[in-house]
């Protein structure tokens, strides 16, 4: 058995926001010790997007620093908040790979399994899969197509019910990557981030798990909102920072969702669950 952490919508920043410079850093650290201390630990983490608050250097700066505590190794994504620019004057290596045409995606083997890191990055808020990346995806996966797969992205193609946070389900890259993702069986999840907040559904015959942020989770509010008339509702609540966690076993992978924190024991393995025969 393996597994690989994610974490997602991180928003480091800097001095710039003091009170998110010091709220998201410690969200992240309280993630990344919870997930230093899983057992079996995990081979590695994927950080997929949102990974700063601006995009600027600085803060990719601010990041690196973080980051250089861990023990795992770390592979990026970008989201909406991120500049490729800046992401890539800071960091570079297996974690953060760009294709032939300069976009961050790429794919990397553990053993029995493959991660393949998609780039979805394009405008202020949704997010776009253009030709180019989709012809690299159909021939990244067509690489390998018995291995079992997960596919990380940062922007979900599916709605999550939270509506002002959610694609246009007619958007021609979410038609692109359905078209790209139908029928290749190896791909036995797909990994997302944005909407920090955990949800899961269906997309292209596969199973979309998006996972929560380490920064503040969005409020689950699933009533209708008019987009050009603000009416005062909650939109960001300070739940428990989480993270998820992906797991192979058997050929099979399956995903789970982790708050960070310390929690009291509520019982001990003092009994043997099965008796002998």
């Amino acid at each position: 058995m393996l597994t690989i952490a994610q974490i997602t919508d991180l928003h480091v920043t800097t001095d710039k926001d003091p009170l998110n410079q010091q709220r998201n850093e410690e969200r992240l650290r309280q993630v990344m010790r919870a997930i230093h201390e899983l057992r079996p630990r995990p081979v590695a983490i994927v950080a997929s997007g949102d990974l700063v608050d601006r995009g600027e250097r600085e803060e990719y700066l601010e990041l690196e620093r973080l980051m250089a505590e861990s023990e795992i190794p770390i592979f990026y994504a970008v989201g909406n908040h991120d500049s490729r620019e800046g992401f890539l004057s800071v960091f570079s290596g297996p974690g953060a790979q760009t294709d032939a045409n300069g976009y961050i995606q790429y794919a990397v083997d553990f053993g029995p399994m493959r991660m393949v890191v998609c780039d979805t990055l394009e405008g202020p808020n949704h997010g776009d899969y253009d030709e180019a990346r989709a012809a690299w995806l159909a021939e990244t996966l067509d690489a390998e197509p018995n291995k079992p797969t997960a596919v990380i992205l940062h922007h979900p193609p599916i709605p999550s019910g939270i509506q002002w946070m959610d694609p246009d389900p007619d958007s021609p890259w979410i038609g692109r990557l359905a078209q790209v993702l139908k029928g290749r069986d190896q791909v036995q999840v797909l990994m997302c981030g944005h909407i920090h907040r955990a949800f899961t559904g269906l997309f292209a015959g596969h199973v979309l798990s998006a996972a929560p942020a380490t920064s503040i989770q969005l409020t689950l509010d699933l009533t209708e909102v008019d987009m050009h008339v603000p009416d005062g509702r909650e939109i960001l609540v300070e739940e428990p920072p989480a993270f998820a966690l992906l797991m192979c076993h058997a050929g099979h992978l399956t995903t789970h969702t982790c708050q960070a924190g310390d929690y009291t024991p509520a019982v001990t393995y003092n009994f043997p669950f099965r008796t002998l025969a």
